[in-house]
């Protein structure tokens, strides 16, 4: 049978009938409860021998948005390929895989050196399905989305071998890979659904089309990524983070966000990429003028900023195109966009120090978790497959 057929033919529970479905579901559940853990543990209120800072930096790198790329490759990968998807068991024991790997962190006191073993079974799993569904498919396009998630799931062992391979080189690693992926794959769909957006209601200039100098932006990213986990405090990485950071921001320019402001489910993607070149920037101008900008703003900006508003915005427009709702925010997405962009403001102006810092941290905090929290309540039905009506009752549109 044809992979149309063949998806059709599929008669297991719902939330295994696509990637998307059980890791965005489960990574955002756990994008929303993470955070007040650590945070619980943090002001002293919830003492967790678990719960340290590194746990929290690793839930949200490795965890969280390990989580978030599944469900996004999952599902891209298949049209990139024309392949089956990976769904049924495979797909269960995937998720499955996951989610041991969050609990043994929560345990990681308890299990030692077991807790890292069970923990990084989970990228290097995933990655060798990547690898195996691209090659298989002839999608050498796509190669590089490969190597990243390798990078991904070494990063993690990196952090997880601590002495062996200081913890900080595979935090850098993990977030040099998450702009990289930002940028070459945000790069790709942000144009694309803008364009195809404003050929359907707002007849008028379209996105410049992908060129010389969106290659230079992807290139220079590169560069300033390897660079920057190589030697971290180096002046050259810092000129390079900036300049890509500009160059990041000078690509977004080219792609007409401005008049896509009447659709949030479009101008997220914009906005989602703006904080990329803010991002960047500020993590060159922490290593250029430490004195003016702290380092915690810039990797702020590009994970609670690029990454919480980027993946947000990606969820969202999947989960409603796959599960045949219409491609266009309701109340609920809007508010979950205005909650993870201020969540990112909050969080970046934190970082600048000054009387009332920890408010504002806890205030980020609840403001992500309402944000990815409203996202579980709002999509959750759809991911599960429940129809537009349930036990009479209207769900989101």
């Amino acid at each position: 049978m044809a992979t149309a057929a063949d998806r059709r033919a599929y008669r297991g529970p719902k939330l295994f009938s696509y990637g998307f479905r059980p890791f965005f579901l489960a990574a955002a559940i756990w994008a929303a409860l993470a955070v007040p853990l650590w945070l619980l543990s943090f002001t002293g209120y919830l003492p967790w021998a678990a719960l340290t800072r590194e746990w929290h930096i690793h839930e949200m790198l490795f965890g969280v948005l390990g989580g978030i790329v599944a469900g996004f490759l999952l599902t891209a990968v298949p049209n990139w390929t024309g392949r089956l998807p990976v769904m049924g068991t495979p797909l269960a024991a995937l998720a499955a895989l996951w989610l041991v790997g969050r609990l043994a962190m929560l345990a990681a006191a308890q299990l030692g050196v077991w807790a890292s073993v069970i923990d990084s079974a989970f990228l290097v799993v995933f990655a060798g399905v990547i690898w195996r569904e691209v090659l298989e498919g002839r999608n050498w396009r796509n190669l590089a989305v490969c190597g990243l998630v390798t990078v991904l799931a070494c990063a993690n062992i990196a952090f997880h071998l601590g002495a062996l391979a200081p913890e900080a080189a595979g935090q850098r690693a993990a977030l040099g890979a998450i702009a990289l992926l930002i940028a070459l794959i945000g790069g790709r769909v942000t144009p694309s659904f803008t364009r195809n957006w404003l050929m359907q209601r707002a007849p008028g200039p379209l996105p410049a089309p992908s060129d010389r100098a969106d290659m230079a932006a992807l290139i220079l990213t590169g560069l300033a990524a390897v660079a920057w986990v190589a030697v971290p405090d180096a002046p050259l990485s810092g000129a390079l983070l900036t300049v890509s950071g500009v160059a990041a921001l000078a690509r977004l320019a080219r792609w007409q966000g401005l008049r896509t402001l009447i659709e949030p489910l479009v101008w997220s993607l914009h906005l989602g990429y703006a904080w990329l070149g803010v991002g960047l920037m500020l993590m060159g101008l922490t290593i250029l003028a430490p004195d003016m900008f702290p380092r915690t703003a810039g990797v702020h900006a590009l994970t609670a900023g690029a990454v919480g508003v980027m993946t947000l915005a990606m969820m969202t427009r999947a989960t409603r195109g796959h599960s045949g709702r219409p491609r266009t925010a309701d109340g609920w997405t809007l508010v979950i966009y205005l909650l993870v962009n201020a969540a990112a403001v909050v969080r970046v102006w934190a970082g600048f120090g000054g009387a009332g810092s920890e408010v504002l941290l806890a205030t980020s905090g609840v403001l992500w978790s309402a944000a990815y929290g409203g996202f579980a309540l709002a999509y959750g039905p759809m991911l599960l497959g429940w129809p537009a009506q349930w036990r009479g009752r209207p769900l989101p549109a």
